[in-house]
């Protein structure tokens, strides 16, 4: 079974509060679709629609319920569902789940059950209701984005705004709730980067292969060190 893990949270004036939710569950639906394709058919379950999103709360129309309650409700949803379908796989579009998703995952395992988890992210994509997430919008739901209000936010990796950011949440550093540029997102642009990310998911289920925490193993692109 594929879990879609996502979040109410405010993404810039341009994007739905639940943009995290559609794209996990676009992802699952697209990985399922695959499988059953190879013979492997495969549960999508409703999604989860609020997570970890404490660091958006400076704005309207976040709802967070937290890295502990997001633990607590991951490990009971695996455990009942576990009494009779076989393995999980947690898919997240948010990224502040992870440390949630992980710990539960670590414990899930721990107890002896078949569960694992990625996330929806590609490296080189924007932080937060960037160009990235805009495409993929433009794509799944389009009349629920609002290009003319799309702004630009500051672009410097999240690395060199952490500070920042566990100080004062994300409008310390953005004031519109934008982390990237949205200019230039389009549809087709969305519909790539959907299938990049279904291929890779696709790719990591198919494998199984996971590391201590339970994240699925990304294939390491080719002439890449191993």
């Amino acid at each position: 079974m594929l879990v879609p893990l996502g979040a109410v949270e405010q993404h810039g004036p341009h994007l739905p509060l639940d943009t995290d939710t559609t794209v996990a569950e676009a992802v699952c639906r697209g990985v399922a679709a695959r499988l059953s394709a190879d013979g492997r058919p495969v549960l999508v379950a409703p999604p989860m629609p609020y997570g970890a999103s404490g660091e958006h709360e400076g704005f309207p129309g976040t709802v967070s319920i937290g890295t502990e309650a997001l633990r607590t409700v991951v490990v009971e949803l695996v455990r009942s569902a576990r009494r009779w379908c076989g393995p999980v796989v947690l898919v997240t579009g948010h990224g502040g789940n992870a440390d949630a998703v992980s710990a539960a995952v670590r414990r899930l395992r721990y107890e002896g059950h078949d569960v694992a988890w990625t996330s929806c992210a590609e490296p080189g994509w924007d932080a937060h209701a960037g160009r990235a997430e805009t495409s993929l919008l433009l794509t799944l739901r389009p009349e629920d984005v609002d290009t003319d209000a799309a702004v630009a936010g500051p672009d410097a990796p999240v690395g060199d705004l952490l500070p920042a950011l566990r100080a004062g949440g994300v409008r310390a550093v953005s004031p519109s709730g934008v982390l990237g540029d949205p200019a230039g997102a389009g549809a087709s642009e969305g519909r790539e980067h959907l299938r990049r990310v279904v291929d890779r998911v696709h790719g990591q289920v198919t494998a199984g292969v996971a590391d201590e925490y339970g994240r699925l193993e990304r294939p390491v692109p080719a002439g890449a060190p191993r």
